[in-house]
């Protein structure tokens, strides 16, 4: 079969990242089908508003623990986003044994003892190619090897691929029959995230163009005190910023004649301040000093000027990532952007559901792992004799399984 009669179906797409980076793939082509179960029909409801409003779609949204029985139409390729919080170095509770990653399972159990497609795939933490994620593994192994299917696990970052975040993060793909696609090496220089944030277009009346944090970034006590010692304003600061991915704690590490020395003289400055704002700044930024002076970590999240790239967009990032020339935070189409979703894409309730734009595939990556699928289909990849096989991207290497050996030899 040639790439270009491909169909496609998605099974828990959460906001739709992964999905809508297949349809870029295939020229615009819609599922021919969405499922999922009732614990992320918030997640899913951005994408099905897109599909619905913006692309013309009219097929099935199934809640698979509701109707157990629906009979998908067949397709050649189905994806999934399934939760990576069971393997997620972000959680305290991540471990191979996590019942979350049972979402793996389940609907892995589902495609492919009743889809059958000759591709499955989707996305998870970075933990799945490492140790922690052996017990994962084994078991997908086992899952596939039931219905005839080899695994194959591609690590990588968007960083290496050519966007503007790091995000590591582990592909894995189920392939009907014995042997499994050895995919090209993906490298490019990266967009800048500066570029990025500037090209986007903020319009007049348009939602998604508001600001989600309206906090004025040169106001905070921290970054006022740096801008003031700099003798410049927030446009100009990071025009002149020589280092990558910086956040408040950073640039003060990079200050002084050494590590604590802006630190020192920010608390002193701060010591005889009466101001509410000021008293609280002296009590943590004195609280952090002291711990990471005697050795110790501290928690590092505030706010985090773009330059060049950022870290993965989660957790404070929609919050607290400044806008690269004007003095405030992002808009929600700046955030939409960073994961490539469409220009005329949609956070529904966005001031509530803020995450769900974290708990994605950048659609661009997830282009690129489809692009390496139609390789697949129209026999342009080496086929490897093996039932699994692990792939870095980001190193250029990869291990397969040969006769049988133990999984603990190719697990980094």
């Amino acid at each position: 079969m040639e790439s270009k009669n491909l169909t496609y179906g998605s099974i828990v797409p959460l906001i739709g990242g992964e999905s809508l980076g297949i349809s870029e793939s295939l020229g615009g082509q819609n599922p021919e089908w969405v499922l999922s179960y009732s614990d992320f029909e918030a997640n899913d409801s951005h994408y099905l508003n897109y599909l619905r409003t913006k692309r013309n779609y009219t097929g099935d949204y199934i809640k698979l623990d509701e109707n157990p029985k629906y009979k998908a139409k067949k397709v050649d390729i189905v994806n999934t986003v399934c939760p990576c919080a069971g393997l997620s170095s972000l959680s305290p509770a991540s471990s191979g044994n996590n019942p979350t990653n049972n979402w793996m399972y389940e609907s892995a159990e589902y495609v492919l003892g009743n889809i059958k497609p000759k591709v499955f795939w989707g996305e998870n933490a970075p933990r799945l190619a490492q140790s922690t994620g052996k017990p994962v593994v084994k078991k997908l192994r086992e899952i596939g090897k039931k219905h005839g299917y080899t695994l194959s696990i591609y690590k990588t970052k968007s960083l290496v691929q050519g966007y503007s975040q790091i995000r590591d993060r582990t592909f894995y793909f189920f392939w009907k029959g014995t042997k499994t696609p050895l995919f090209n090496y993906i490298h490019r220089p990266h967009q800048r995230i500066e570029d990025l944030l500037k090209s986007v277009k903020n319009k007049k009346g348009d939602p998604m163009s508001e600001v989600h944090n309206k906090l004025i970034p040169s106001d905070d006590v921290v970054y006022k005190w740096i801008l003031n010692e700099h003798n410049m304003n927030h446009k100009d600061f990071v025009e002149n910023l020589q280092f990558n991915n910086v956040n408040l704690y950073n640039i003060l590490d990079e200050m002084g004649k050494d590590r604590f020395d802006a630190w020192q003289r920010i608390i002193k400055d701060l010591e005889n301040k009466e101001d509410d704002k000021s008293v609280r700044w002296h009590r943590v930024l004195k609280r952090m000093y002291d711990k990471e002076y005697a050795g110790g970590c501290t928690m590092r999240r505030t706010i985090t000027i773009p330059n060049n790239y950022i870290g993965a967009f989660v957790g404070h990032l929609p919050h607290q990532l400044t806008h690269p020339s004007e003095d405030r935070f992002l808009t929600y189409r700046e955030m939409l952007s960073i994961m490539y979703l469409p220009e005329d894409f949609e956070l529904l309730n966005p001031r509530r559901q803020i995450n769900h734009i974290c708990q994605n595939v950048p659609v661009k990556t997830a282009r690129d792992m489809m692009d390496q699928i139609k390789l697949y289909f129209d026999n342009r990849l080496d086929l490897i004799d093996t039932e699994y096989l692990l792939q870095d991207n980001k190193r250029k290497v990869y291990e397969y399984e040969k006769n049988h050996l133990q999984l603990d030899e190719f697990m980094v």
